[in-house]
């Protein structure tokens, strides 16, 4: 490709490598190349991420800072299925406080973090119906755990969702309080979207 060069230059991570990217799922790493930006040369990671099928192109030096990471081994894999039939504390009543803090977590990325979100949202979607955002992040966290876990133990994207939501359904020790809530606002579009809130490459 005009303009572009392979580069030997010591990096994370490695071509055809499967890494997480915060907020988007598994991708391969199809190439690390030099690319012009300006009047200078980047070293960039071209990341396939299947599950939209779209390549991304993020800067070597910017990956650590916009959370991408190795995909986890099978024992931080099954530990996080684990997590979501654990105990767990009830959640803000605020469906806004609630998408932020969840909202937060994604951003964060790490595999136990988004099982703690399918897990908090899940269970509140059992005392109320969600309000549309969360609706849509708690779908979002079900397709990411997924994603890296079918990886991670090398099984079916369908029977690593059917196992989350077997374990999901799994009495618990203690479980949320169902206390009386008000009403859940209408979604408030000045409330963060998930879709808003991805980092831009340069």
């Amino acid at each position: 490709m005009k303009g572009t060069s392979k580069t030997k230059r010591t990096t994370t991570f490695k071509e055809k490598q499967q890494v997480v990217y915060p907020l988007q799922g598994v991708g391969q790493i199809t190439s690390i190349e030099m690319r012009p930006f300006k009047d200078d040369e980047v070293l960039y990671y071209v990341i396939y991420l299947e599950v939209t099928d779209m390549t991304v192109m993020v800067p070597v030096d910017k990956a650590e800072e916009l959370g991408i990471r190795a995909i986890v081994n099978k024992k931080e894999a099954e530990r996080a299925l684990a997590l979501i039939s654990e105990s767990y504390e009830p959640v803000a009543a605020d469906w806004k406080m609630r998408y932020q803090m969840n909202l937060d977590l994604l951003k964060q990325g790490s595999v136990t973090d988004i099982a703690t979100v399918v897990r908090s949202l899940y269970h509140r979607s059992k005392i109320k119906e969600l309000p549309i955002l969360e609706r849509k992040l708690f779908d979002s966290a079900i397709k990411l755990l997924v994603d890296e876990v079918s990886f991670s133990l090398k099984t079916s994207k369908d029977e690593v969702e059917q196992l989350v939501f077997s374990k999901l359904e799994v009495d618990t020790p203690k479980k949320a309080s169902r206390v009386a809530t008000p009403p859940d606002d209408d979604d408030d579009a000045n409330t963060p979207r998930l879709d808003e809130d991805e980092d831009e490459e340069q």
